[in-house]
């Protein structure tokens, strides 16, 4: 049974404190981009996606690729709140010994899909596993989320033109256009817009979203499958950092980990129930 919209945003914020907790306790990791991507993995994962908890490797089920793998703590904490593993485990992100590393790894945590962490190879196995799922005639889809950074990676095109090229309806990408990276203002490092456009110059269809709006996702979403004979590209107008005012926009809480005291802040910022 799908969610409503109170219940997902629920859902949201209880991601949010997840994100920020885990973090704060490894101290390290990325905290910006998995915060602004957390409406769209509510939605695929708690409204969306034909995936079974007790069958991580069901091969009917559909596929999610974290293109922009160093966003794993979002990953992390929608597989576990979704009933992957233990709740728990988020405790140790980053910890020696954890299967919960930095970046995601498919032989250790159920639920991940694909090894990330080099940037542009999801999307490139994404389009593999559309493709395949094209030849073998399933039914499954699969979703993919890249950050805009992460546009500026000419391997990121050359998946693009090879999605197009073999039609595959069957596969979405999500781009978390939060405008920042690492080094500052994406436009200022390597300009990868106007996004739209060169998806649609590479043979996709194109939607354009407030990627925090949870009805504006499933709209999209919605909008894909009943898009026929191109894959769809759906941007995603987000926030670095939402939810958190002194990270929201701020480039340096990309890969900066909050202090104790920041937590607690955060925390109360995000609300909801615990």
């Amino acid at each position: 049974m799908k969610k409503n919209i109170n219940e997902l945003q629920e859902i949201a914020k209880v991601i949010r404190k997840d994100i920020v907790t885990m973090l704060t306790e490894s101290a390290s990791g990325h905290p910006g981009g998995s915060l602004s991507a957390v409406e769209i993995l509510t939605t695929l994962y708690f409204n969306e996606m034909n995936i079974n908890p007790e069958k991580p490797r069901d091969p009917e089920r559909d596929r999610f690729v974290l293109s922009k793998g160093h966003a794993a703590p979002v990953l992390y904490s929608a597989l576990a709140r979704r009933g992957f593993f233990n709740v728990d485990e988020l405790h140790t992100l980053r910890k020696i010994g954890t299967m919960l590393q930095g970046h995601p790894n498919m032989n250790d945590v159920p639920g991940v899909d694909m090894s990330t962490g080099s940037l542009g190879q999801g999307i490139s196995t994404a389009v593999g596993m559309a493709l395949a799922g094209k030849c073998d005639g399933k039914a499954y889809r699969v979703y993919s989320l890249l950050g805009d950074g992460e546009l500026e990676e000419g391997q990121v095109w050359e998946a693009a033109m090879c999605a197009a090229h073999y039609k595959l309806d069957n596969l979405t990408a999500f781009i978390d256009s939060n405008g920042l990276q690492i080094d500052g203002k994406c436009e200022d490092v390597m300009n990868p817009g106007p996004i739209d456009q060169k998806f649609k110059a590479f043979g996709w269809h194109v939607i354009e979203i407030d990627g925090h709006d949870l009805e504006a996702v499933q709209n999209a979403i919605d909008e894909a499958k009943n898009t026929k004979g191109q894959p769809t590209a759906v941007v995603c107008h987000t926030v670095k950092g939402k939810g958190v005012s002194f990270m929201e926009n701020q480039a340096g809480w990309h890969g900066t980990a909050p202090s104790k005291e920041q937590c607690e802040i955060a925390i109360k910022e995000i609300g909801g129930e615990n």
